[in-house]
């Protein structure tokens, strides 16, 4: 029986690249396509927002002289390439998918609607959702926190390349203590960065939980489903 009935798993774009410099890495898709297919077939109704920081980042074109809001936009074009990959990958597998976006390109993707997106996860279909929030100067951090919200999701799971929340970078620093479970206030308390600010006060303010883990280990993202000690999970007082 799964712990979770509905998540809504977060995925960085640049976890896409694997062993790239740039694009998308089809084995890093294709594991990724595996791991949720193992929490599709164990029952959880799953959404994801994934980001577009490997084909293009908006706050980096505004750094070399580009207009923020039209970065932001092609940022966002950039979530709906990997949300189309992502798309492929599962499908092949036999997975269900619906493809949904938030600025409207209905060639390739359904508009987000909040009720439709509801229903196609009470059908069992795997609900990816693109172009962010629809809006410049949101991350998909803060499309996450959003989304999750609006599908009443039990909880968000941030897929990244270290185990959870450490009091310094363990990629730096070996002997970084981890934290099993921390509460937002310690967070703030510690300043430790989890997720940009907008997207961690929507989750205080609706008590919404999180929980970051390792998405590159395989069997991670089954094993927090089963609420098996994987990551650290950040809960709210």
């Amino acid at each position: 029986m799964a712990a979770y009935k509905r998540i809504l798993l977060k995925l960085s774009g640049e976890a896409l690249l694997g062993e790239q410099g740039h694009g998308i890495d089809g084995d890093v898709l294709n594991r990724y396509a595996e791991e949720i297919k193992a929490v599709h077939e164990f029952g959880t109704e799953i959404a994801v927002v994934v980001g577009g920081g490997n084909i293009f980042r908006g706050v980096k074109g505004a750094t070399e002289g580009m207009d923020r809001v039209q970065g932001d936009y092609m940022g966002m074009l950039a979530t709906m390439i990997n949300g189309m990959a992502l798309q492929d990958a599962l499908e092949r597998k036999g997975v269900q998918t619906r493809l949904m976006s938030a600025i409207r390109m209905e060639q390739i993707a359904e508009p987000y609607i909040r009720r439709r997106a509801v229903r196609h996860l009470e059908k069992g279909r795997v609900v990816i959702f693109g172009a962010g929030t629809g809006n410049p100067y949101f991350t998909t951090d803060t499309a996450a926190s959003l989304r999750a919200i609006e599908i009443e999701a039990d909880v968000i799971l941030k897929g990244t390349r270290v185990d959870g929340v450490f009091d310094s970078d363990p990629e730096k620093n070996p002997d970084a203590h981890k934290f099993d479970v921390i509460t937002g206030d310690e967070i703030l308390k510690r300043q430790l960065s989890v997720m940009d600010l907008t997207a961690f006060t929507l989750c205080r303010d609706n008590q919404t939980p999180f929980i970051i883990f390792n998405m590159n280990i395989e069997g991670n993202l089954l094993r927090v489903i089963k609420k098996e000690p994987v990551g650290s999970t950040v809960v709210w007082e």
